[in-house]
């Protein structure tokens, strides 16, 4: 499941950065991408609707990698 979530972020992820996704790997820092809070709006709505779930954007800004941020989703998921 984590595996999972991970590639759905970095589905997202690759355009709204403009980097080809084989480029993100799970210790690709979001500061490395430049990421604005937009940018974490756009990718949490998007796990929000592809999960059902809410998934708390303070939360979810703190984590400072694309593998933080699978672990903080699949924590949400659980529960």
């Amino acid at each position: 499941m984590r595996e999972e979530i991970l590639a759905k972020i970095i589905e997202r992820a690759a355009p709204i950065f403009g980097v080809d996704p084989a480029s993100i790997d799970e210790s690709t820092t979001f500061a490395s991408c430049n990421a604005k809070s937009v940018h974490i709006s756009q990718i949490t709505t998007f796990l929000e609707n592809e999960y059902d779930i809410e998934v708390p954007f303070m939360g979810f800004r703190r984590q400072k990698t694309f593998g933080e941020a699978a672990n903080f989703v699949l924590e949400q998921i659980e529960g």
